[in-house]
Formats: structure tokens, C-alpha cells, sequence
């Protein structure tokens, strides 16, 4: 595994930020890194790539300790952390290049990995501008690419795709989707539509805590979650038509005559639906079941307190 993580736990005064975590991600996969806001994400991704110290348990980069080998682990890593670090006064091709001299590169070698990230990121025609003149789309683009210019192992990105248009979006999802096949790519993000689009699997924290780790599909119709019923009818209808199904969790609708019900996963209740509905003389003009969305998952992984 490229990283592993064993019961981390991160304390500040009398907060635990991050709560005896534990998880794994491999090579190849691109891991969501779900949480609201305070969950502890950014904490736990300072802490993976030695920004900061955890108050106990263990963590390791390529079989490299963040405590005792911290250099070995920043070589193995990639970092874009939520507030882009740019030198905005610098071309973006003398960025680059400052970077990996930092990263030790040197000569023919440093030459051509800037122009391999300048190609992967495309930023051929902004190469020459200076980065305060680049787009925030762009300057995205300069630092996924300087974080990816000494071919890491793991690359972490926070948020990377915050406030950005939707383009913008699909193409730093391009850009993420096309260096995540040898690398393992750890990122946070609260679009959803990001989750869907690219991860392999999704880790959810809450309070410090893991609440949910498995692969979109497992986490939409998994143990714990609930089917979601859509209906409408011809008519008014209170929500009290639906008290006393039994395996209904929650009704919600516009007051009128659309309704979703939630209901307990596993069970069927069409028939018992239809009943009520009849017995309210109100015609069915519509009932099907929605597939959950990540933000319905999302809402009911996280609105619990610890």
C-alpha cells in the first residue's frame, strides 16, 4: 500500500481534530476524501505530508514514517494544498523550473520534465505569461503541475477545484484522471459531481471520525442507507396520509401533492403507498424509485453529531 494509516489521532488544546483514524489506499486508485467543513480532512493531509505532527498513532508513504523519515516521505510526495502556493510575480515556465530544481533536478533532466508538465497540464500557450495573469483554472494548472514535476508516488490535492467554472472543472478532472494511473491520488472536495466523476472509492469523515468507507455504488445502496420513493398526485394531499406505513424514515414534499419518502432499504412499499394514497382519493399520476444522489448520502453520513 502507498499509504497507510493506523489509528491517528491529532489533538489541538482540547480538541480532537483527528479521532484514532484508520485506512489504507492503494496504487492506481483515486481516493475521495469526504468531510464538512472542521471534519479534519486538511488536518489529516498536513499530517500525511509532514506540515504537522499527529499527537499519536502512525503513518507511513511508501513504507516511509512521517515522524522519523520526513524527508524520505516529502520525496515520495505530491502536495496542492487548499490555498495554492504561487509565486505570482514568476512566468509559469520559471516557476516550473524553480520548483524542480528545488525537487533536485538538474540540466537535461529538469528541461524535460517541465516541458512533460507544461504538455500534461496544458499550459503550452500560457507558459510565457506571468502566473498573476493566469485565470484561477490555470493557476491550478501550475500547481497540480508542480506538485506532479518529480514524478511522486502519491499525490494530495485539497479542494483543488474549488471556485472554479465548469470548464474549469472538467479540465483539471482531465488533468487528475490522467496522472492517477501509477500514482495514488488522495483528494478532498465537497463537489459532489467531482466524487462521481473520479474516484475509486470514498473515505467520509466526521468529527474527526470515519463514518463511511467504500465505492460510490456501495455507499448509494449499502447497509445503513435508505430507498428514496418519488411520488405525485392529482390532488392535495397532507403528509399524514403516509403515517402508520411502517419502514418509512421521512417524508418530505412541496406541501401539495409531490412527495419523497424515505424509506427503510430493503423493503418495498408501493403497494402500501398506493393504498393510502386510494383510500385519500388521490390518483397516482406518478411513483418511481430515485437513485440517491452523493448528497443524499452525504447529508446523512455527516448531519449526526459523534
Amino acid at each position: 500500500m502507498s499509504v497507510i494509516v493506523n489509528n491517528l489521532t491529532k489533538i489541538y488544546g482540547t480538541q480532537k481534530a483527528v479521532d484514532n483514524l484508520s485506512f489504507e489506499a492503494k496504487e492506481g486508485e483515486i481516493l475521495g476524501f469526504l468531510g464538512p467543513n472542521g471534519a479534519g480532512k486538511s488536518t489529516t493531509m498536513k499530517i500525511a505530508t509532514c506540515f504537522l505532527p499527529q499527537s499519536s498513532g502512525d503513518l507511513r508513504v511508501c513504507g516511509f514514517d512521517t515522524q522519523t523519515q520526513s524527508l524520505e516521505v516529502r520525496k515520495c510526495i505530491g502536495y496542492l494544498p487548499e490555498h495554492n502556493p504561487l509565486y505570482l510575480d514568476m512566468y509559469v515556465h520559471e516557476s516550473l523550473q524553480f520548483t524542480g530544481s528545488l525537487y533536485g533536478l538538474r540540466g537535461n533532466k529538469l528541461k524535460q520534465r517541465v516541458a512533460e508538465m507544461v504538455d500534461l497540464c496544458g499550459l503550452g500557450k500560457e507558459q510565457n505569461k506571468k502566473i498573476e495573469e493566469l485565470s484561477k483554472g490555470f493557476r491550478q494548472r501550475v500547481g497540480i503541475a508542480q506538485a506532479i514535476l518529480h514524478d511522486p508516488k502519491v499525490l494530495i490535492l485539497d479542494e483543488p477545484t474549488t471556485g472554479l467554472d465548469p470548464n474549469q472543472l472538467v479540465e483539471i478532472r482531465e488533468v487528475i484522471r490522467s496522472i492517477s494511473k501509477n500514482k495514488t491520488v488522495i483528494f478532498s472536495t465537497h463537489i459532489m459531481q467531482e466524487v462521481q466523476a473520479l474516484c475509486d472509492r470514498v473515505l467520509v469523515i466526521n468529527h474527526g471520525k470515519i463514518v463511511a468507507d467504500d465505492t460510490i455504488d456501495g455507499l448509494k445502496g449499502g447497509g445503513g442507507q435508505y430507498i428514496l420513493l418519488s411520488v405525485e398526485v392529482d390532488k392535495t394531499v397532507p403528509s399524514s396520509v403516509f403515517d402508520g406505513i411502517e419502514g418509512v424514515l421521512e417524508v418530505e414534499g412541496n406541501g401539495h401533492n409531490q412527495w419523497k419518502l424515505k424509506i427503510e432499504n430493503g423493503l418495498d412499499k408501493r403497494a402500501e403507498v398506493s393504498k393510502a394514497l386510494v383510500q385519500a382519493n388521490a390518483a397516482i399520476l406518478e411513483m418511481k424509485q430515485e437513485e440517491k444522489t452523493m448528497e443524499d448520502v452525504f447529508q446523512l453520513l455527516t448531519k449526526q453529531q459523534p
